[in-house]
């Protein structure tokens, strides 16, 4: 690493220091900056491409980190938890669940108790698949290789409250008829998804990747617009909760091999080879 760099670095991990110790009192970008002895434009710009994301929403990635574990951990209500964590009320406590978790404060409290989850099992190309929806969309999709009970512990260990009903629904047919039918021709499924601003960012980007084609971990970063943070879309990809919807098979390593899968590599290999047929015979 050459001497800037390391000064760069140095700074950036000061920064995100600062903000751990400080998130409580939700300090502003000039607070951070000067703390780093960067202007507010430079160190913005410095810490998103070190980060992968703004210094805004590491922010909110810390408070949203803390809230849970105060709600998880204790029985405090939602307005302490608002104002132990620095924020001005409920209202941002709520803004923040709903764009970073994808629930409200009180469904997360709740473990999703007031979450009502459809799920159902069916066969695609490449194995078993279960597959599970809320009235906002499709929030899970994974491989049943263990057995289909195995697959259900997994879902509820995600949302360990929520009621759960063996149910076929709408949202469930539109996703699943991406192995059978042309995507072009699909309207826009609907997802219900809780990550961080980042992830949620990963994803997005996955699913602008078109059938057939693939994509680098350095060139999804490049996608997001954070191309030093090929290691943290890395780690965002493995996180992906709906299996071949999202596709993460298409993302592989920069000298060519198919790299690693949570669902399995000779998986991967497979839909990788499967979409490239289709987009053939359909071209």
């Amino acid at each position: 690493m050459e001497l800037q760099e390391q000064i760069n670095f140095n700074r950036i991990a000061d920064a995100i220091n600062f903000y751990k110790d400080n998130f409580k009192q939700q300090p502003s970008l000039e607070d951070a900056a000067a703390h780093v002895h960067l202007s507010p434009f430079h160190f913005q710009k410095m810490f998103k491409e070190w980060a992968g994301i703004t210094p805004k929403q590491f922010l909110q990635y810390l408070s949203i980190e803390y809230a849970k574990d105060i709600l998880k951990e204790t029985k405090s209500s939602l307005i302490d938890t608002a104002y132990d964590t620095g924020l001005s009320g409920t209202g941002r406590l709520h803004d923040l669940f709903i764009k970073i978790e994808g629930m409200t404060p009180g469904e997360f409290k709740n473990g999703g108790r007031e979450l009502t989850i459809n799920y159902s099992f069916a066969e695609t190309p490449f194995g078993e698949m279960i597959v599970a929806s809320t009235p906002k969309g499709i929030c899970h999709m994974a491989f049943a290789d263990d057995g289909q009970g195995a697959a259900f512990n997994e879902l509820q260990n995600s949302f360990p409250n929520a009621q759960f009903s063996q149910l076929v629904d709408a949202n469930q047919q539109q996703a699943l008829f991406i192995f059978t039918q042309d995507w072009s021709k699909l309207s826009q499924i609907k997802l219900h998804l809780k990550g961080t601003a980042f992830q949620l960012k990963v994803w997005d980007a996955l699913i602008k990747v078109p059938a057939g084609e693939l994509k680098t971990y350095s060139g999804i970063a490049e996608l997001i617009d954070a191309p030093t943070a090929s290691r943290a879309v890395g780690s965002a990809i493995g996180s992906n909760p709906v299996a071949f919807l999202i596709p993460c098979h298409r993302v592989i390593r920069m000298n060519g091999e198919t790299g690693e899968y949570h669902w399995g590599s000779a998986r991967k290999s497979a839909m990788i080879g499967w979409e490239a047929a289709r987009r053939r015979i359909r071209n």
